[in-house]
């Protein structure tokens, strides 16, 4: 088999049941042949669980131990769930049932519902949005679209938990939850919005799991029939179970236990739907009887992506820390991923935007590169960045590929082609597949160039050429193949929500990102207030956005770059720091316990257009002056807070000679005469501005206001050969100078 005859896109059906354990792992293919009695996979990311869990139900299909018909394979998302019949399709095992929990539930009770209940199931409410603001209004209470958004999010949260109205307020406070408003309020508006539905005879997408539930419950007669149609169950994202999810799950399985679930505690970052790991974490206890697989080969990214991920869980405290899986990269080196430290806002996108550029002129597709952020506010930032240099993106979250206009208009105009054959002349001058494709999507305005700029008019090509790209795979594939195979390939992948993949930078926040994977990915805006983000307060919900990160540093096969901001605006001032989580994993830093980077493993520190291998501190608005870290640490006495006495381990501070939290007395308009000065001075040298002095060094300068060169020699960050070359100047300005004084001296010295 080769590239010529084949495309990776379309793999041949293995020809036997043993074929299809063909290239999994030992640890794989323990998963595979495990078809009797519960089983459950610890799988961390990038181990290969849907491959796994796909050739699992194929392998038992393929041996006729599994019919196809009895077997229910549910996961979280529509595309996941596309996926997995995609692939199940291309092992032979097509007649398997791959749903969403909802998907699978709602089929269930628009069957089961005239039996149970009679009469026709009412109508499903697409948006709950709008009735929970006419609920709030009857209540008294008026809500401003944030605020409607987060008390709809609540409503889902309490239904999927299975909380009444009347116990909401008591469950929240156990819970430790922040409700956005008063929860009794809150209650009221659930209450009422409650009653809306039933006076309009609607429902929403939690009534679906509640009402299945309340069904098989009470109709042991349908629990029976249904039990009787699914015999087999596999469960993806187990961690991301919510308890009426599990209720449903239950009632499915009856006294039976012919069940997989695949999860990772690690992964856990949907709690605030109602999602718990609990479920996972219990499995044994459950079924003291189970198998118990872990997948820990990391086949998706490099040794350095995985040695940062697993230093990140390493530091993770709770019980899902206590199941955390070390992965073990099967990959070759690759680059250290690159920590970088920006002065504003503005200028971390701007520089990710250059590096991508970059990283895009040297090869690597567009579309196999991210740009992941915290909150999906971030992104207007990045988008603008993006346009600027050039560079095509998407946002992830945009309607379904099959879905957009321009492809549904496609599909139109290639099925017309294709109904007339030969007798369509546009086609008289295509010879192969993609020419007559190329050919036809011209009537719909699409060119071979792509057209300059962003926007709509950029996102409607590359839906386009997406189409061009799967016909060219296709034909190798396929060779022979017609325009009506191509058209039915397509109608198969919109059926299966199967897209290829458009070319464009994905813009995306790290919740969005969850099982996703890119060549090439920068996590953004790493800064403490972001990440963690502000409102997690308790243990819990800190230890959540750790695993949140880790999600995001595991969606990288090869390239990593993490970066944060020193001030949301330019010129404003730079007191954020880069979050607690990377410490004593990026270069300078120390971790808990006193665990240093070093300790941590290899590092590199990436500054604007260059890549430096292995320094201490962070650099581009502040952090390290340049030199190997080695060659700065010297013995010295514990540092202490100049305000409040307090020992200083983190290198920031001990810049300062404070605490970040501790009142400051800098001077801020020596400051920011600092400030212009350095940034005149690295133009004149030629080098980035932290080559001069960094940020914490100048918020130092500021503080003490040196009068002599041994006051200024005792700041951390300036040593000898800074002052020999900047010193003059510096003291010219904090004595009320333009530092012209010392530059004559300087230029002589350099």
């Amino acid at each position: 088999m080769t590239s010529a005859t084949h495309s990776t896109l379309f793999p041949r059906v293995p020809d036997t049941a043993d074929a299809v354990l063909d290239g999994l792992d030992p640890e794989q293919r323990e998963v595979a042949v495990a078809l009797r009695g519960p089983v459950c996979v610890l799988a961390g990311a990038g181990t290969g669980k849907t491959r796994a869990i796909t050739h699992r139900i194929a392998y038992g299909v393929r041996a006729g131990i599994l019919q196809p018909s009895s077997v229910l394979a549910v996961t979280f998302t529509n595309r996941a769930a596309g996926e997995m019949r995609g692939r199940l399709r291309q092992l032979g095992a097509g007649g398997v049932q791959a749903r969403t929990f909802h998907s699978a539930a709602l089929r269930q009770l628009q069957y089961f519902w005239p039996k149970a209940v009679g009469g026709e199931l009412p109508r499903l409410l697409e948006r709950k949005v709008q009735l929970v603001a006419e609920a709030a209004a009857r209540s008294g209470l008026r809500l401003d679209r944030n605020e409607l958004r987060d008390v709809t999010s609540e409503i889902e949260w309490a239904k999927v938990t299975q909380t009444v109205p009347a116990d909401y307020p008591a469950v929240v406070a156990k819970a430790q939850r922040d409700a956005p408003r008063d929860p009794a309020e809150i209650a009221k508006v659930y209450e009422t919005y409650e009653e809306l539905k039933r006076e309009r005879t609607v429902i929403d997408f939690e009534d679906v799991l509640l009402l299945t539930v309340g069904i098989l419950q009470d109709r042991h007669d349908i629990a029976a029939h249904v039990r009787r149609q699914y015999q087999h169950f596999v469960v993806d994202e187990y961690q991301d179970v919510s308890p009426l999810q599990q209720r449903l799950l239950d009632l499915w399985l009856g006294d039976r236990d012919s069940l997989c679930v695949v999860g990772d505690a690690g992964q856990t970052i949907y709690s605030f739907t109602g999602a718990t790991p609990d479920h996972l974490l219990n499995f044994r206890t459950r079924h003291p009887g189970a198998t118990v697989v872990k997948l820990v080969r990391d086949y998706r990214s490099t040794p350095q992506v995985v040695h940062l991920a697993n230093g990140l869980l390493s530091q993770a405290t709770g019980r899902a820390a206590e199941h955390r899986l070390d992965l073990v990269s099967q990959r070759e080196r690759g680059p250290e991923p690159a920590f970088v430290e920006y002065a504003d806002e503005p200028a971390e996108a701007e520089g990710t935007a250059r590096r991508i550029r970059d990283l895009i002129a040297a090869g690597v597709p567009a579309g196999e590169i991210a740009v992941l952020y915290r909150i999906n506010a971030q992104s207007e930032v990045y988008e603008q960045a993006l346009a600027d240099a050039g560079v095509p993106y998407q946002l992830r979250g945009a309607e379904r590929f099959f879905e957009r206009a321009e492809v549904r208009e496609a599909g139109v105009a290639l099925r017309g082609a294709a109904r007339a054959g030969g007798n369509d002349s546009l086609l008289d001058h295509a010879d192969d597949l993609p020419a007559e494709v190329r050919a036809v999507l011209s009537t719909t305005g699409w060119r071979s160039e792509p057209p300059t700029g962003s926007g709509a008019v950029r996102d409607r090509w590359e839906s386009l050429a997406a189409l061009v790209r799967l016909a060219e795979d296709f034909e190798r594939a396929h060779p022979g193949a017609t325009l009506s195979d191509l058209v039915a390939e397509l109608d198969e992948r919109a059926a299966a929500q199967h897209a290829p993949t458009v070319q464009g930078v994905t813009l995306a926040s790290l919740h969005s990102a969850k099982g996703l994977e890119w060549d090439a990915v920068f996590l953004v805006g790493l800064t403490e207030g972001m990440m963690p983000i502000t409102y997690a307060k308790t243990p819990e919900q800190i230890e959540e956005e750790r695993r949140l990160l880790y999600v995001g540093v595991t969606r990288a096969r090869f390239h990593l770059a993490l970066s944060w901001s020193l001030s949301r605006s330019p010129g404003g001032r730079p007191g954020r720091r880069p979050t607690r989580f990377l410490n004593g994993l990026r270069p300078g830093s120390t971790g808990p316990g006193g665990r240093s980077a070093a300790a941590a493993g290899p590092g590199g520190v990436w500054a604007g257009d260059g890549f430096r291998s292995g320094e201490g501190g962070a650099v581009g608005g502040g952090g390290g002056e340049g030199r190997p870290a080695a060659a700065r640490r010297k013995p010295r006495t514990p540092a202490r807070c100049r305000v409040c006495g307090k020992t200083l381990t983190d290198a920031g501070e001990m810049k300062l000679m404070r605490c970040d939290d501790c009142p400051s007395d800098m001077d801020e308009a020596l400051y920011e005469r600092l400030h212009d000065w350095r940034a005149a001075r690295a133009r004149e040298i030629g080098q980035p501005a932290y080559c001069v002095f960094t940020d914490r060094t100048l918020m130092a300068i500021a503080e003490a206001v040196p009068g002599s060169e041994g006051e200024l020699a005792g700041i951390p960050g300036v040593g000898a050969r800074k002052l020999g070359r900047f010193g003059a100047a510096v003291l010219d300005i904090c004595a009320g100078g333009d530092g012209c004084e010392g530059e004559a001296e300087a230029v002589g010295e350099m």
